[in-house]
């Protein structure tokens, strides 16, 4: 803190921030969206662990080891308080308990591809989800859109024609997962300001939590329940779906507060990259030439997105300077 006088009056100026530390709020961010985009990249290889579970299994193991960490978490971080609060606004527990369906679906869908040998298409949806994205911002928010963006959309969906003409078949599995998660997004961002992410998401949890551990008791009364009947090693791997599921949303949303949106919306491609390379070379998934070019469509728009993001907020962070100093000469 500096002293400095003017008119005969002193003040506090707060000192200029060095380098170092004007960065570590930013590097800290980028290892956090690394880890969360890193740890969602390869988890086509955790869910084959939890076989001989099937989808609706696991994911309703998911909800109930997710709940029980989030309200672990919820007692260390000191934050149950937030999480009580949030339970006793009904308006935002209906929005946040539609949000936990589309998430639900979302889990259900991925983790089906995954186990059904269609870890490409899952990493398709996550190629496609920021056209998906942009496409509600249209729909929903009734945003205009610049031109460069409309064509972004025109090569997103020529991809999905291309798919589905040349190798036979509707990408559904992809086009789920993308509406599901963006529309998830989407909601998440119309409450996100008012409830944080942690409580945010354990009210998530708890929505969901009745029917999963209501349909796992189903199963463990009718003998088919794979917890605990194929080895420890197996019960701890279903356990530990809680942690898989939870650090990395924590993770992203420590990522969202520190990093820009651009940065964000960049390192987000390193889902599908390490999702799209699990599928061709450990799960041998046949690439047809429809195929990569219907790929090779989504790169293309997700190119022209992603330039005409950064060139956005480039021209936003040169005109904002200017806009200062405009104001203090007038001043």
């Amino acid at each position: 803190m500096e002293r400095r006088v003017a008119d005969g009056r002193t003040s506090d100026v707060p000192t200029p921030v060095t380098a170092p530390e004007a960065t570590r709020p930013t590097r800290a961010g980028l290892a956090a969206g690394l880890g969360a985009f890193l740890i969602w990249g390869v988890l086509p290889l955790y869910f084959p662990l939890l076989e001989p579970a099937g989808p609706l299994e696991i994911i309703a193991h998911r909800v109930v080891w997710s709940l029980a960490f989030c309200l672990l978490l919820l007692v260390v971080t000191r934050t149950w308080g937030s999480f009580v609060a949030v339970l006793r606004r009904p308006r935002t527990v209906a929005v946040l308990g539609l949000a936990a369906v589309l998430l639900a679906v979302n889990w259900l869908v991925y983790v089906y591809g995954v186990l059904s040998d269609h870890v490409v298409d899952a990493a398709l949806g996550y190629f496609v989800n920021p056209l998906v994205t942009v496409a509600l911002a249209v729909l929903v928010l009734r945003e205009r859109l610049r031109r460069v963006q409309w064509v972004a959309l025109g090569f997103g969906a020529a991809a999905v024609v291309v798919i589905t003409v040349g190798y036979g078949r509707l990408p559904w599995i992809a086009l789920v997962l993308a509406a599901s998660f963006g529309t998830y997004g989407l909601i998440k961002n119309r409450v996100g300001r008012a409830v944080p992410a942690l409580p945010g998401f354990a009210v998530e949890t708890v929505v969901l939590a009745p029917l999963a551990l209501g349909y796992l008791l189903v199963l463990a009364a009718q003998g088919s329940g794979t917890f605990g009947a194929h080895g420890s090693w197996n019960a701890v791997a279903l356990a530990s779906a809680g942690v898989v599921t939870t650090v990395p949303l924590l993770l992203f949303n420590s990522a969202a507060r520190r990093l820009p949106l651009s940065v964000v919306g960049l390192i987000q491609y390193v889902t599908p990259v390490l999702q799209f390379v699990i599928g061709v070379t450990v799960g041998h998934e046949r690439m047809p030439v429809a195929r990569w070019a219907g790929f090779g469509l989504v790169w293309v728009a997700l190119v022209i997105l992603t330039v005409d993001a950064l060139s956005t907020a480039r021209r936003g962070r040169v005109q904002a300077p200017a806009e200062r100093t405009d104001a203090a000469v007038s001043a």
